[in-house]
């Protein structure tokens, strides 16, 4: 299960969502046919969109 939640820059994390948060990593991460491990050539590919994007921000934002 996938929680979400959208916080403002100068909003704090409740106890509630610190607790949520600090049990969910302590959880395996469990795949399957909608999400595979990922291949290293695959996380590579990630990795690049990523930066792309993030750079493609930037030059946007400016």
């Amino acid at each position: 299960m996938i929680r979400t939640a959208t916080l403002d820059r100068n909003q704090k994390p409740t106890e509630e969502q610190i607790k949520q948060i600090r049990e969910a990593a302590k959880r395996d991460i469990v795949f399957d046919e909608d999400s595979p491990e990922l291949t290293p050539a695959m996380e590579k590919a990630f990795r690049l969109a990523a930066k792309n994007r993030n750079t493609q921000r930037k030059i946007n934002i400016s």
